[in-house]
């Protein structure tokens, strides 16, 4: 008999290097609905864990920089497969969070799954839009091409629990970079989920490592981690975006500040801009040989 059963609760999981560790701490914090309803108790990361997670980033970085980018699309867009297989748990799981209707939730998921395309699109374009060969005088070729920046620290934002994550996960993943991905604190149990979906795509584990937590906790430690080479304060405020700017002087990190568009509007074209926030271009000179007295090189 249903009636007598007792509800089996899901208890939500860090993602750090293709695995799901609780939290170092032991630490776990409630979460609520929009109206205080209590939904789960999710993991509170520690220091420790953040550590961790750049650990586990770090050492995904040669394989998946290394990949071709056509095989980062396939990747991408198996993500993406996933994610519309598991459709009806992100509408409920973003309702919950964001106090939308189940309509409104299921075109938030919508979006996001597009977005989660639209990037996986881009993974082998963007080198063609961003490269190229520069006009040179003179018997050289010189090819300019871009190259991912590193391990980025991401800070989701904190209202769009999930559309506004994938916006900012995606491309930093889609040009050959990895990252520890700070979801929004009073919403994390998307962006938790989205580690299972991760885990069951082709995606190589420490690609993407996801915290939950205090974001201003986890945030500082990653800032100034001499192995983190970015940082996207798009889920930081204005007093913590600036500490966090501060600490990444120290190595020298590539940081994007939050912009006045963000969480405008995520539903709006994204454009390129993120995927070329964290893309260094290299520029490699080759002779072509001399040049003959008619100015012809051979």
């Amino acid at each position: 008999m249903s009636d007598g059963r007792l509800s089996v609760f899901k208890t939500y999981k860090l993602y750090v290097g293709g695995k799901f560790p609780r939290s170092e701490s032991g630490r776990v914090y409630e979460v609520t609905d929009s109206k205080g309803k209590w939904l789960a108790n999710a993991p509170q990361s520690s220091r420790k864990d953040a550590r961790d997670a750049v650990v586990a980033a770090r050492k995904a970085f040669g394989g998946w920089s290394g990949a071709t980018a056509y095989n980062r699309g396939q990747i991408l867009y198996r993500v993406a497969e996933m994610l519309e297989g598991r459709r009806e748990q992100f509408v409920r799981e973003v309702a919950d969070a964001e106090g939308l209707s189940r309509s409104k939730a299921a075109a938030v998921v919508d979006a996001a799954v597009d977005r989660w395309v639209w990037y996986a699109g881009w993974t082998d374009k963007i080198g063609q839009v961003v490269g190229g060969a520069n006009p040179v005088a003179g018997p050289f070729l010189n090819l300019s091409t871009p190259e991912p920046t590193g391990v980025v620290a991401v800070l989701a934002p904190q209202e769009s629990s999930f559309l506004g994550l994938v916006s900012v996960v995606a491309p930093v993943i889609a040009t050959g970079n990895t990252a520890v991905v700070i979801a929004s604190a009073g919403a994390p149990l998307p962006a938790l989920s989205l580690g299972e979906v991760l885990a069951t795509s082709d995606l190589p584990g420490g690609v993407v490592n996801i915290l939950s937590g205090r974001t201003a906790e986890l945030a500082a430690p990653l800032a100034s981690h001499q192995d983190v080479n970015a940082l996207d304060l798009t889920g930081a405020d204005a007093g913590l975006a600036k500490e966090l700017e501060t600490a990444a002087a120290d190595n020298l990190k590539r940081v994007r500040r939050p912009q006045a568009v963000d969480g405008a509007d995520w539903s709006a074209d994204p454009g390129t801009h993120r995927l070329t926030a964290f893309l260094e271009t290299k520029t490699v000179w080759h002779p072509t040989g001399a040049l003959g007295a008619s100015g012809s090189s051979y």
